[in-house]
């Protein structure tokens, strides 16, 4: 739907109406506005702030990739044709023997970046399976080109995938074998035809595409919902709450959520959009889901996400539908942990916004980079080595990817007291001989909960719960192995800091928070899952230089295990065996929080709801109709405990 170029932002023709109220998503829009002279003004800010942060790939780049996709749906023809001559076909059925490529995500969604992964999906015929022909042959037929690096089959993923560089391109290669004997070059992937007689992982492997068809064809304006996009995934990163792997939002989550905005302010600009993402999204009423279209059922049989059936479903802590069948939530990783991490950067978003609307900051305010170790006083740190760099990019996968269970683990163990935050950027040792990879996590006592004074949290039992489940890996290699250990601030390693060292001077971004919360830290809008902790003056004195030659001692941990003198010094103890030496903790002593809860003090502003009724009343009327169960959903979840779902329950 076009946006109107009358600065007015008043009235909106009936017919206009008409159609925004019966063409995008399923309930009402929230408002028809359109955009002011002043947000004509921001948008226009907006863009060349995304242009300057280099956002968009230069034309030599996009003719990069266009070729390099070209030259795979050549490889996968070669390859089915091949396949079909060896298996005894005719002559015309090898003439025949057709695969297609299709991209899906950010490419697909047109959001996509310089130097970004390209997400591919072959698609092949019925007698063409996953498991030999495409993770074995064409495996090897990768393997053995020059112009691919880097390849990694992932074979037991969730999504089956092939990662690898081909003419340095980084590509997430799935396949898919759908019920015909011959591929067309022109299969419509959108029809549910496709769907017939597959097994789940293809399911889910060709729900990709069509999801991100479905999100183009149920936003009112695509150009709009594009540089939305593009604009949140820049600002998820930077604030580090985009890593489906940790438990936070991935591309498609984003894309969603931006989606369902699009549909409520149909006739906004990005500007405004991106400043009522926040708005809305910061009193959404988890677990309620986000749906942007009623989820369709069908007899075909697949499971759909539906907590009235399926008791699973009624755990879902931040339920983001994708809307394509069979609907499932997305965002199923999502715990009670990340979720409060979500929630907290999204008050800093909506303050940020409110005060970019009053021309009391810029764009670049909102972008400022999350400053993770001043936001808290004690961490978890992860140490991942391997004998090369090989091994580590296989063995890191696979820790990371268990991760976010440590997390729901140790909440579990401490009864929701000690609150964990994962931190999705990995860092990396270069003085280490050893390939070597950390990740961190921030650790603190639960906001408005008195504890005994000097109490510490026992998780041994926790890490080690955590070390058998990592020690189930099947491709374990001699020097693969894994520490962890407690730090406190002032101990955490050089190599985590830019400069390798702690600055003593306050942030900029944190002076200007200061000015926008006062000078008293109790004031402060923002909880500890923030990077712009409202640090009191007297703590300054705590954010010492840390010279890289002046390590401190670190709690729990023998540095002679850690230090990997050789790869041969980084292997199991038991000769080969998948045995890792994890370093147990044996106690978290925190000071207690010092913080108030961030939703406390976040601001809503009621201006952009329809004629007759707040904002508030209208995100909560919408959300209800929204959950398609009415109050089914909301009876069934109210009366759980959200801090541990009962799915990951040892």
């Amino acid at each position: 739907m076009a946006v109107s170029d009358s600065p007015s932002g008043g009235s909106t023709p009936p017919h206009q109406e008409q159609q925004a109220n019966s063409k995008y998503g399923f309930t009402k829009p929230l408002s028809l506005a359109g955009p002011t002279d002043a947000d004509l003004q921001r948008n226009n800010d907006l863009d060349k702030f995304l242009l300057d942060s280099g956002l968009y790939e230069s034309n030599e780049e996009s003719a990069a990739r266009k070729e390099v996709l070209h030259r795979l749906d050549q490889i996968v023809k070669s390859w089915v044709k091949q396949l079909t001559r060896q298996r005894g076909y005719t002559d015309q059925m090898v003439e025949d023997a057709n695969a297609v490529i299709f991209t899906f995500g950010s490419y697909r969604l047109g959001v996509h970046g310089p130097g970004v992964d390209i997400d591919t999906l072959c698609i092949g015929p019925s007698y063409v399976n996953r498991e030999e022909d495409f993770f074995i042959i064409l495996h090897n037929i990768l393997a053995e080109m020059e112009e691919v690096s880097e390849l990694q089959p992932v074979p037991d993923a969730h999504v089956p995938v092939m990662k690898f560089k081909f003419q340095g391109i980084s590509i997430d290669l799935l396949y898919a074998s759908i019920s015909l004997l011959v591929v067309p070059e022109d299969l419509d992937i959108s029809h549910g035809s496709v769907l017939y007689d597959v097994d789940e992982p293809t399911v889910r492997s060709l729900n990709g595409c069509r999801v991100a068809d479905q999100i183009l064809k149920l936003v009112p304006n695509v150009e709009h919902f594009r540089t939305t996009l593009r604009c949140l995934k820049f600002w998820a990163k930077r604030r580090g709450v985009y890593s489906n792997v940790t438990g936070f939002l991935g591309g498609v989550n984003w894309a969603i959520l931006v989606a369902r905005i699009c549909q409520l302010y149909p006739n906004a600009i990005p500007s405004m959009l991106v400043s009522r993402f926040f708005r809305v999204y910061t009193q959404w009423r988890w677990p309620n889901p986000v749906m942007l279209c009623s989820i369709e059922e069908n007899e075909l049989g697949f499971p759909i996400w539906d907590p009235r059936r399926n008791p699973r479903d009624r755990f879902h802590t931040m339920p983001i539908i994708t809307p394509a069948y069979p609907c499932m939530n997305s965002s199923y990783n999502v715990s009670a942990s990340t979720l409060r991490v979500m929630v907290d950067q999204f008050c800093y978003g909506n303050k940020i916004c409110d005060e970019i609307e009053l021309n009391k900051a810029q764009w670049s305010a909102l972008f400022q980079p999350y400053i993770f170790f001043e936001a808290y006083k004690n961490y978890l740190q992860v140490d991942i080595i391997a004998s090369d760099t090989d091994d580590l990019l296989a063995w890191r996968g696979w820790v990371e990817s268990r991760l976010r269970m440590l997390t729901l683990k140790i909440e579990r163990d401490t009864n929701g007291m000690l609150q964990c935050h994962p931190y999705p950027h990995e860092y990396v040792d270069t003085s280490k001989p050893c390939a070597h990879s950390a990740f961190f996590m921030g650790l603190q006592r639960k906001e408005g909960v008195r504890g005994q004074e000097g109490q510490q949290f026992d998780i041994r039992g926790t890490v080690d719960e955590f070390r058998q489940e990592i020690n189930m890996y099947m491709y374990w290699k001699p020097g693969m192995d894994i520490f962890v250990s407690h730090v406190r601030r002032k101990q955490l390693p050089a190599f985590v800091f830019p400069d390798g060292y702690k600055r003593t001077r306050m942030p900029r971004h944190i002076s200007h928070q200061a000015e926008i919360t006062g000078d008293d830290a109790t004031n402060c809008y923002s909880g500890p899952g923030l990077s712009e902790r409202c640090i009191k003056r007297k703590n300054y004195s705590e954010m010492v230089d840390k010279k890289p030659d002046k390590p401190d001692k670190r709690a729990s941990i023998s540095p002679q295990r850690l230090e990997c003198v050789s790869p041969e010094s980084c292997t199991g103890k038991s000769g080969g065996t998948a045995q890792m030496s994890i370093e147990c903790i044996k106690g978290v002593r925190l000071a207690g929080s010092t913080t108030k809860d961030a939703n406390s003090n976040c601001k809503i502003k009621s201006s952009d709801a329809l004629p007759g009724s707040g904002l508030r009343t209208e995100v909560a009327d919408m959300q209800i109709s929204e959950a398609g169960f009415v109050n089914t959903t909301h009876d069934m979840l109210k009366s759980r405990s959200v801090e541990v779902p009962n799915e990951v329950s040892c």
